[in-house]
C-alpha cells in the first residue's frame, strides 16, 4: 500500500448496513457467494487492519473508503458486518433521500465508522469532515477524481489531521496506472494554467503505457 501519511488495522464497533435495509440487491457479487464460503483478499484485510489501528489511535476517528467498483464496496461492506465495524455505503444509484440518510448516520452515529463510497459518486457535493481517514482502494488513472475524492474531509468545518491511503497491489497494473496518474500531473503542471483536458483524457497513447508487455513479462518469466 502507498500513503500520503502512513498506515496498518483489524476491527471492533457495531455492524451496520447501508442505507436501506436487510438483504442483497439482486445484482450484488454477494448473490454470488454461497454463505459461509467468503474468502478475503490481501487488499481487504490491510485495509481492517489499518481501520484497526486507526481506532486504536483514536477511538473517535471515522474513515472514508473509495473504490471506483461497485462490486468491491460490497464485498467491503460484507467484510465489515463480518467484523462487527459499523458502515454506510453511498453508490451513485441511491436516490437523494438514501444519500442523506447514509450522510446523516455517518456523520452522527458513533457506532458508525467507515463509509464505503464510489469514486464518482464521491467527488461530487459531499462534506463528510466528520471523518479524518480516507481509503483510496484502486486508482484510477485521472489523479484529479482521486484528489476531489479525498477532498471531502478538507471541507470547512475540518480540524483535524487527514490520512490519506493509497492501496496498490506491486507488480500489477495498478504500479503502471500510479505510473501514468505521476506523468499526466506532470503534463498538467506543465502546462500554462494548467490543462484540464491533458488529465482527463486517456488517450491511444496511455492506453499503451498501460499495457506494455515488457512490464509484465518479468512477473511471469521462469527463475
Amino acid at each position: 500500500s502507498s500513503s500520503s501519511s502512513s498506515s496498518s488495522s483489524s476491527s471492533s464497533s457495531r455492524s451496520s448496513s447501508t442505507g436501506g435495509g436487510g438483504g442483497h440487491k439482486k445484482k450484488s457479487i454477494l448473490n454470488r457467494i454461497k454463505p459461509g464460503s467468503f474468502k478475503s483478499s490481501t487488499k481487504i484485510e490491510a485495509l481492517m487492519e489499518e481501520l484497526s489501528t486507526m481506532q486504536q489511535r483514536d477511538p473517535g476517528a471515522k474513515a472514508i473508503v473509495f473504490s471506483q467498483f461497485v462490486t468491491m464496496l460490497d464485498l467491503l461492506e460484507y467484510r465489515m458486518q463480518l467484523g462487527n465495524l459499523g458502515c454506510v455505503k453511498l453508490r451513485g444509484s441511491m436516490t437523494l433521500e438514501q444519500r442523506d440518510t447514509a450522510i446523516k448516520k455517518f456523520n452522527s452515529d458513533p457506532n458508525c465508522k467507515c463509509f464505503l463510497i464510489s469514486l464518482k459518486a464521491g467527488g461530487v457535493a459531499l462534506n463528510l469532515t466528520a471523518a479524518n481517514y480516507s481509503f483510496i482502494m484502486d486508482p484510477w488513472w485521472n489523479p484529479a477524481a482521486e484528489y476531489q475524492a479525498i477532498d471531502r474531509t478538507h471541507r470547512i468545518g475540518q480540524h483535524r489531521p487527514i490520512r490519506a491511503t493509497r492501496f496498490i497491489i506491486e507488480g500489477s497494473i495498478e504500479e503502471k496506472i500510479v505510473q501514468l496518474q505521476e506523468k499526466k500531473k506532470l503534463v498538467f503542471d506543465g502546462t500554462v494554467g494548467g490543462d484540464a483536458s491533458s488529465i482527463a483524457a486517456l488517450s491511444g497513447e496511455d492506453m499503451h503505457f498501460l499495457f506494455q508487455w515488457e512490464f509484465y513479462m518479468h512477473l511471469y518469466m521462469p527463475l
